[in-house]
């Protein structure tokens, strides 16, 4: 994100490097979300050479911020298999969009599961909580080589800060970050655990899953970002979930440009969760045992009467 200026909301200028491109599909889904917010006839793209044109039009960008491509699209090679920029604003546009997204990415069912949850999780995010009248922009490329999923996920929505501040005092958006990160808290209640249809999971989950594949995550909200560096993926040892995001090897920042959305990418090695059943069972007990304690602590602070 750091070449990403939103000092003319009004504009969106897009430009990519002369002889090499390599997106991740979060940016992808950041430029589809952001052209809805401006007018079409202040899209502009900017040096785009055929190399690069082509995948740009594979992953459907132009289509998604309707211009018109200036290439023919080719047959893409047979090591990448990808899901293109769809645009989803109602639950039965989300359950289509993975029904159909595992054949696209040529993923085995032990492999399929993750995806399915994944994603599934970060588009009922944007549809339940960020208002977004555009809703939520997705993308997602399979890496055969490396056998890594990687996802994007973009809305202009309210933001995570607004959202967890319906119920939980984020001081700034980098701890409404974390809030959004911590198992059991949601902005649509102050309980602990959430509701029966918002437990305050999703996110975590998704965090978890990251920890285990030992690969990245990204959330980009406001001038929040939080990015889960890698960890050695040669270690056999199942790796120790925390339920205080701050506490897992990342990065993060306050004071990144200011976007009024919320960005996630992941990216999920699929050789580290292979054992689908046994990962959510992990990350459930630490989800467990994380409310317990904060509850347990919650009833130890004294009361006035």
């Amino acid at each position: 994100m750091s070449t990403f200026d939103p000092c003319q909301p009004d504009q969106l200028e897009i430009t990519t490097h002369k002889r090499w491109v390599n997106v991740h599909p979060v940016v992808l889904t950041l430029i589809a979300a952001l052209s809805k917010t401006v007018n079409p006839s202040k899209i502009s793209i900017d040096e785009i050479t055929a190399r690069s044109g082509h995948y740009l039009d594979r992953m459907g960008l132009f289509k998604a911020i309707g211009q018109k491509s200036p290439f023919t699209i080719i047959e893409h090679e047979p090591a990448g298999r990808f899901v293109p920029l769809t645009q989803i604003r109602s639950q039965d546009e989300q359950t289509n969009f993975i029904s159909e997204m595992i054949p696209l990415l040529h993923l085995k069912p032990e492999q399929a599961d993750a995806i399915k949850y994944t994603v599934g999780e970060l588009i009922r995010n944007v549809l339940e909580h960020s208002k977004a009248k555009d809703g939520a922009f997705v993308a997602a490329q399979y890496y055969a080589k490396a056998n890594i999923v990687r996802i994007g996920i973009c809305d202009t929505g309210i933001g995570i800060t607004k959202s967890i501040r319906q119920s939980w005092p984020a001081k700034d958006d980098l701890d409404a970050l974390h809030l959004a990160l911590t198992p059991g808290i949601t902005g649509t209640t102050k309980r602990e655990g959430g509701t029966e249809e918002n437990a305050g999971a999703g996110l975590f989950f998704i965090k978890s899953m990251a920890v285990v594949a030992r690969d990245y995550l990204t959330i980009y909200s406001g001038t929040g970002f939080y990015k889960l560096t890698k960890r050695d993926k040669r270690l056999k040892r199942f790796p120790k979930l925390h339920a205080d995001p701050k506490r897992d090897r990342h990065t993060e920042s306050n004071t990144a440009p200011n976007f009024s959305g919320t960005l996630v990418g992941i990216d999920i090695s699929l050789d580290k969760i292979s054992e689908f059943a046994a990962l959510l069972a992990a990350i459930r007990e630490t989800y467990i045992n994380a409310i317990k304690e904060r509850r347990k602590e919650r009833y130890k602070k004294p009361k006035f009467i």
